[in-house]
């Protein structure tokens, strides 16, 4: 078994706020792994004394543990539980009604010689190659589903997007979020590889058209998860027209992990 990791802060001057960890064996059989992209607050924004990297350390850590721990609740019980703890760790100091609250994305993937497990919320991406080299990805696309008109500021989205029926999810303080995230069981026999990537990572399919996911996947088998970041932020940098980043922030926070079974 091969497995890579790599991530690289948005700016070197701010904490990273992506978050992943992978495990092995878990509960004595395969293994897990879990990448979180925290949610970068507008400045001011929230009533929460603690900031991203402490919310997304506790969730990771959470999810870290019951995924590897306790393969028989299923990953949509392990993420609600995961979020109940790391909302009881700071309910008594913060507004955890906020639509600002510290949260994140979250990929969960877990492995054992039957099935791969997984689950994605929001928008982060999970990659999953069979042995015939078909590549599937694993996609929570309905913040791209989103009517522009419902994110034309931070206001406007936190009013009637985030966290809201017709909207997009993202794992904060409610652990009935969980049921709303995309999940899937795949036979193991038909994984032989997967990759989680936040969406620093995924620029390269999703902003700058550099090829598809499996020609994703193919980047990161070859020149490992680093090689497809430095490849991202290459591509940053030589987007001074801002053709393909628009508005959005030159860097972000990028993460992949790769897995080969």
């Amino acid at each position: 078994m091969r497995i890579e990791l790599a991530t690289a802060p948005g700016d070197p001057a701010r904490p990273n706020e992506d978050w992943a960890a992978t495990a092995l064996p878990a509960a004595g059989r395969g293994g897990t792994l879990v990448v979180l992209d925290g949610v970068t607050p507008p400045p001011g924004n929230g009533d929460c004394v603690h900031d991203v990297p402490w919310f997304t350390a506790r969730l990771g850590g959470a999810l870290a543990e019951l995924s590897g721990s306790r393969r028989d609740i299923p990953l949509t019980g392990i993420l609600a539980e995961s979020i109940r703890r790391t909302a009881d760790a700071h309910r008594g100091t913060c507004d955890l009604s906020h639509p600002r609250t510290p949260q994140a994305t979250v990929v969960l993937a877990r492995w054992d010689e039957e099935a791969v497990e997984h689950l994605v919320l929001s928008d982060s991406a999970l990659l999953l190659e069979s042995p015939d080299g078909v590549v599937r990805a694993v996609l929570d696309d309905r913040l791209d589903r989103v009517p522009r008109s419902s994110l034309v500021s931070d206001e406007v989205a936190d009013a009637l997007a985030r966290n809201k029926e017709g909207g997009f999810f993202t794992a904060a303080a409610d652990p009935a979020v969980a049921a709303r995230a995309v999940t899937g069981r795949t036979p193991a026999g038909e994984v032989r590889a997967l990759a989680a990537l936040t969406d620093g990572a995924t620029r390269w399919v999703e902003k700058f058209h550099e090829g598809d996911w499996a020609g994703c996947l193919a980047l990161v088998r070859k020149a490992g998860p680093q090689g497809l970041l430095d490849r991202v932020r290459e591509l940053e940098l030589a987007d001074t027209g801002r053709r393909h980043l628009g508005r959005g922030k030159t860097h972000d926070d990028a993460t992949a992990v790769y897995v080969e079974l």
